[in-house]
């Protein structure tokens, strides 16, 4: 199985195919560009007498015959790589070999996974992490049940902390010593909550600090069974019994020492896959052999298998990787970057790194899995509970709509929706077109003087809008979102602003970032995209209470249209 991208210029793509599926003989055949100015030794002459112009580098091995490459690698894991210079020298490039290797690094080939690492692939860190807190945080209950309803609260709100506060999620450095400041503050915090309520409860002081004994037993039984889970993850990932696939896009410095450490040090739980660079690096030659360019990064995925993603300098303007990541097959992975700047580790949140190269966890650049069901069923709530209450409100709307203007209270119009999907959105009237091709194609009614009164008044405090909440109850919409625009409109902004089309990843909503910001009516369509886009890429539930509480304040303030 070959890579899709073919030779180009003076770089080639790396052969995957002659990985073997076990791991034990693997050979990896070679682009040789030129001679190399230095004296090739002895190795490289056999090496290259079959077939001078694609040699086979066998994997390297420690053996006495070898005394200079035994010398340099560990007896139980060689690593599979091509030295500057060395005995495998004949697989190099020439005088245009990158500054890496003529300075004499070491470059990674990509190497064939372990058996077991392919059964263990859908493992992921919670699973194991959080049944072990679960149990721990149980375990008062084996000797007595009479706080079993402060306990399970305890271990629900326990678990959500957790969750919230990453620790929960993957990890490449992984220390029971770097997690431990963060589990005992988050501890602390899960029982002073307990202990609050527990008070307002029971008056007696003897029950809640029987309680508060059961949660501080359980509590060194968490930290306890949190240190074996995390020698058990160091010893199955030095074996190679548990590893993903990792692809890092980039082919510099940076990328050469990532895949050697990934090579070297297995405790980290990835395995090179191969680096993904420009088509630019490619024919000026790179220290990495590359498994394909941007172009082919969908297949390249699916071919490796991988997991994980990791940005190092890739030779690629940020909007165009921006671009790349927001495709559905790379937001599926577990993404990483390499922080370039001093100080942009990770402030705030607990640090992570391999081999003292500093690694920022990169969020998910859309809506989807548990994230998107949480805020479904959020909005599921908000509409039903918004409709019964705003009943008397949506009801007067109504009526001063009929007076108005007689028959045909409610306007609908089509909409473009989440994925290009088209849906009928219901307002309140406030005017009536004059045809339908103005409806679909008139950008601003603002100053128009067939609004009437009532409806400028609707339009200004946005109760217009109420009937959208229906939408919402439908799944056409969501609470808070990209507000949703005519498909003429949707196909202008779409041509003329590349990040426009990327605000319907997720469903349209009643109200939005954009709009409690400012971006209303005639205002700039570009701002309006980055503001959508930033949403969806830092999305939380407390994103979406803000824009609705500042919705509430700019519907009181009559911020409307």
């Amino acid at each position: 199985m070959r890579s899709p991208q073919s030779n180009n210029g003076q770089g080639e793509v790396l052969d995957m195919s002659s990985l073997s599926a076990a791991g034990r003989e693997t050979t990896v055949e070679l682009p040789t560009v030129g001679p190399r100015a230095s004296q090739p030794s002895a190795a490289s002459t056999r090496s290259t007498a079959a077939d001078p112009q694609t040699p086979l580098v066998p994997r390297p091995r420690p053996s006495a015959a070898d005394g200079q490459l035994a010398a340099q690698l560990p007896e139980r894991r060689p690593d599979l790589t091509v030295t500057a210079g060395g005995a495998a020298g004949a697989g190099t490039t020439g005088d245009d070999e990158s500054s890496a290797m003529r300075a004499g690094a070491t470059a990674v080939l990509p190497y064939a996974g372990s058996r077991a690492s392919k059964r263990t692939r859908p493992l992921r860190a919670w699973m194991i992490a959080a049944p072990a807190d679960v149990a721990a945080l149980l375990c008062p209950l084996l000797a007595t049940n009479q706080y079993w309803r402060g306990t399970l609260f305890f271990v629900a709100l326990t678990v959500v902390v957790f969750a919230l506060g990453g620790l929960y999620s993957a990890r490449r450095h992984v220390s029971i010593l770097d997690e431990l400041p963060g589990l005992c503050g988050r501890l602390l915090a899960s029982a002073g909550i307990v202990a609050i309520i527990a008070g307002l409860r029971h008056d007696s002081v003897e029950y809640v600090a029987g309680m508060m004994r059961g949660v501080a037993v359980s509590a060194v039984l968490l930290i306890l069974g949190r240190a074996v889970t995390r020698g058990m993850v160091v010893f199955a990932r030095r074996r190679r019994w548990v590893e993903h696939n990792a692809l890092v896009l980039g082919s510099g410095p940076v990328a050469v020492e990532l895949a050697r450490l990934m090579r070297r040090y297995p405790s980290y739980g990835l395995r090179f896959a191969g680096c993904v660079d420009s088509t630019a690096r490619l024919r000026a030659g790179t220290s990495l052999p590359l498994v394909g360019t941007f172009g082919d990064l969908t297949k390249i995925i699916e071919m490796v298998e991988c997991d994980v993603l990791i940005i190092a300098e890739p030779d690629c303007p940020e909007p165009e990787l921006m671009e790349l990541l927001r495709r559905p097959e790379c937001t599926a992975m577990d993404l990483w970057a390499v922080a370039r700047l001093w100080g942009s580790g990770s402030q705030g949140r607990q640090p992570d790194h391999i081999g003292a190269i500093p690694l920022v966890h990169v969020r998910h650049v859309s809506l989807s899995g548990p994230r998107w069901a949480l805020k479904r069923a959020s909005d599921v709530a908000f509409a039903s509970i918004a409709l019964l209450l705003l009943s008397p409100i949506l009801a007067l709307c109504a009526l001063a709509t009929y007076v108005d203007g007689g028959r045909g209270i409610f306007f609908r119009q089509e909409r473009i929706g989440q994925y290009g999907r088209r849906f009928d959105v219901i307002k309140f009237r406030s005017m009536r077109p004059d045809n339908d091709q103005e409806s679909k194609t008139n950008w601003s009614i603002a100053n128009d003087k067939r609004v009437s009164p009532i409806g400028r008044f609707m339009r200004r405090t946005s109760l217009d809008e109420l009937p959208q909440l229906w939408n919402i109850l439908r799944g056409d919409m969501t609470v808070v979102g990209p507000r949703p625009e005519r498909p003429y409109f949707v196909e202008k902004f779409s041509a003329e602003h590349p990040d426009y089309a990327m605000r319907h990843r997720v469903p349209v909503g009643l109200t939005g970032l954009a709009q409690v910001s400012g971006l209303r009516g005639d205002t700039p369509i570009s701002d309006r995209a980055r503001f959508d886009n930033y949403y969806i890429e830092h999305w939380s539930p407390w994103l979406d209470i803000k824009v609705l509480l500042r919705t509430v304040a700019e519907v009181f303030r009559a911020g409307g249209r």
